[in-house]
């Protein structure tokens, strides 16, 4: 039996797999963010441990845990400390974790960009290891490691520091011997990397006593959460691309070769020997969680059902979801969401549908850059939160004129970590093999053509409304 963890931004979620990709059992616990400004954006490290405890106690029984699989959300850094935490002696110490939406080290993304021969925005790690550095070095002196989020948890259960390079083409965005002299940072706060699929090492008796674990069970890297999400949507041969739902949105395509683009990202693929083509938008299912909340909605089922009261088109009114910035395409801090074409007329559905629109919109963006870079996406599997809701589905197959398919699990991350920890197991000799036996499509959503010319129409206003405040 295979144990998979996901740590997203909103909560942390557990299951329980068998060897064909059957979910035996699952547990999710809500986790919060401190968001004080514009910039900050902090997470308290032991929530995640608290919250897979509360999981591991929702699945119940353990003992037939052949293996760990852990994921989680990213570019999170945890400024890991000496000792350990007051609330507990097996909680290694921390200060809170600078979330993928924290944007404090903005002023040293240009300086490491130039060092490592390409953009690097400041939510990535050696820009916020920088700030830490040199804007608050008392904190930097204490560290003893920078981990993420996933290997923070690894971290706790095995005792083991290590450092997840998710694949070949990544260099940009991590480091070597070279990059850290250059920086002027210290080595031994870096620890040694780890690919996907690797182990950290075998939990701990302490660790496993306190989270009702095995001694000894394998600790295995997921790798970051799009890279488990690719698999666990059954993504395996080049023009498939996943849309990996939640907090943010994250689109990518399976490619023959690595293309050179700076609006995107392009780095190894989970299954060999292709390419990954990868576009973030910042703040998708954010923007429904902020626009619930000033149009009093008590959750997402509301707001869907608010959305629902519009028309295709939301009356004219067109949303650019860049809420807290945005990465692709633009990489650009500093924008600002807008609402363009308001009216009298608009009402609260317009808003609550426009929204989902232009969701649609940043997606449409994202792949219509892919394609200006010479690749097509003939399919688009979707994973994640809100994979489930058909509305949606066929709402993002109007806009981007592209299929959408619904797999039977939508926690892609989770089931993607079930097909590397198969692998690890060696039930499977590959992970394309594991993800094509592992994964079943359950829905299939073809763009309706009667919608085509209004939303090319509402695309072109998306775009010259984002060309004129970049």
């Amino acid at each position: 039996m295979l144990l998979t963890v996901d740590i997203g931004t909103s909560s942390l979620k557990s299951a329980l797999w068998d060897y064909e990709g059957k979910r035996l059992a699952f547990a999710s616990f809500p986790l919060s963010v401190n968001i004080s400004d514009e910039q900050k954006c902090e997470v308290i490290c032991g929530q995640w441990l608290h919250a897979f405890k509360d999981c591991c106690d929702k699945l119940g029984n353990l003992i037939c845990v052949s293996v760990i699989v852990i994921s989680g959300n990213g570019p999170t850094l945890v400024p890991v400390l000496e000792g350990h935490l007051p609330e507990n002696e097996l909680f290694p110490a921390a200060e809170n974790a600078r979330l993928w939406l924290d944007r404090r080290a903005v002023k040293y993304q240009a300086q490491v960009s130039d060092i490592m021969g390409g953009f690097v925005d400041a939510g990535f790690f050696l820009p916020k290891i920088l700030s830490i550095k040199n804007d608050e070095n008392e904190l930097y002196r204490k560290v003893k490691y920078f981990l993420g989020c996933p290997e923070y948890l690894a971290y706790t259960l095995t005792g083991e520091a290590k450092t997840v390079f998710p694949s070949d083409g990544f260099d940009r965005w991590f480091w070597d011997n070279n990059v850290l002299e250059k920086l002027e940072l210290d080595t031994e706060k870096m620890p040694s990397f780890i690919r996907p699929g690797e182990p950290f090492g075998t939990v701990l008796p302490k660790a496993a006593s306190f989270f009702g674990l095995k001694n000894n069970i394998p600790v295995i890297s997921g790798g970051p959460d799009f890279f488990a999400s690719i698999l666990g949507a059954g993504v395996t041969e080049p023009s498939q691309a996943c849309d990996r739902t939640g907090s943010s949105e994250g689109i990518n395509l399976c490619i023959n070769k690595k293309v050179n683009d700076e609006r995107l990202m392009s780095y190894g693929h989970p299954v060999k020997p292709y390419w990954n083509l990868s576009g973030i938008i910042n703040t998708t299912g954010k923007a429904i969680e902020w626009a619930s909340g000033i149009l009093g909605l008590s959750g997402i089922e509301d707001f869907f059902s608010l959305a629902g009261e519009s028309r295709a088109g939301s009356g004219g009114l067109v949303f650019l979801p860049y809420l807290a910035g945005e990465r692709a395409p633009l990489w650009n801090p500093s924008v600002r969401g807008l609402w363009r074409g308001l009216s009298i007329n608009s009402s609260r559905g317009d808003f609550a549908n426009s929204i989902l629109e232009g969701i649609g919109f940043a997606i449409r963006d994202v792949i219509t850059v892919m394609e200006e870079s010479g690749e097509k996406v003939k399919q688009l599997r979707v994973t994640g939160g809100i994979a489930g809701n058909d509305c949606f589905n066929q709402l993002k197959a109007d806009i981007t004129g592209v299929e959408i398919l619904e797999p039977v699990q939508k926690e892609g991350e989770l089931l993607g970590l079930a097909v590397i920890g198969s692998c690890f197991l060696g039930k499977y000799s590959s992970f394309g093999e594991a993800s094509s036996v592992m994964v079943h499509v359950d829905k299939h959503f073809k763009p309706n053509p009667k919608n085509a010319s209004l939303y090319n129409e509402l695309f072109e206003k998306y775009r010259n409304s984002r060309d004129l405040i970049t």
